[in-house]
């Protein structure tokens, strides 16, 4: 009799639970079994104790006996350390981009190449004219320190006063334009 180590479905719609069984080849999915050895919850996180609870000494004296897992079963076992990952063949192509998409793909690797390389050129020539700049300039503390302080403040004092004066030029433009009624014919004043 050829066994086969499956899955078998349980839990309500939409809320699936499984039970690990190890089965006829023959027997319909739900249907009769030989032996529970565990249980598969793919509904908690992969990190969760009770995601599989599978019973290792019956999985291992199916296996020697000679019953095959199911793909799904071999990736718990695999996951467990108990044997090898499944080998997923690619069936068809159809999920590989056709041929103008890959042409766009590489086509935007190669740019994004030329960009590193680029930059890579752009960091090497920076290093020699940042030195030559900084020798050149000094800091704006040092700078600020070498000043008399009394031409600091007058520097500062002369800033809020050009502010005072933008100022109201700002506010009259709101006025006009709050104003319901104006008249084009009249020249506007101001007073």
């Amino acid at each position: 009799m050829a066994t086969k180590i499956r899955l078998a479905r349980g839990g309500s719609k939409k809320r699936p639970f499984y039970r690990i069984v190890v089965a006829d080849e023959r027997a319909p999915r739900d249907g009769n079994f030989i032996e529970k050895i565990g249980n598969f919850n793919p509904m908690v996180p992969k990190d969760h104790k009770e995601r599989v609870m599978l019973s290792k000494e019956r999985a291992e004296h199916w296996l020697k006996v000679g019953a095959l897992p199911t793909e799904r079963v071999q990736k718990i076992l695999s996951e467990l350390g108990m044997m090898e990952a499944p080998k997923i063949t690619e069936k068809t192509k159809k999920h590989l981009p056709k041929a103008k998409a890959q042409e766009r793909v590489k086509a935007k690797e190669e740019a994004a190449s030329k960009a590193t390389e680029e930059a890579a050129k752009a960091e090497d020539e920076k290093p020699a004219e940042e030195v030559t700049a900084t020798e050149e300039q000094p800091p704006v503390e040092e700078a600020a320190a070498e000043k008399p302080a009394e031409e600091v403040k007058t520097e500062e004092t002369s800033e809020p006063e050009e502010k005072k004066e933008e100022a109201p030029a700002k506010e009259e433009p709101k006025e006009e334009e709050g104003s319901t009624e104006v008249s084009e014919d009249k020249p506007e004043t101001k007073e």
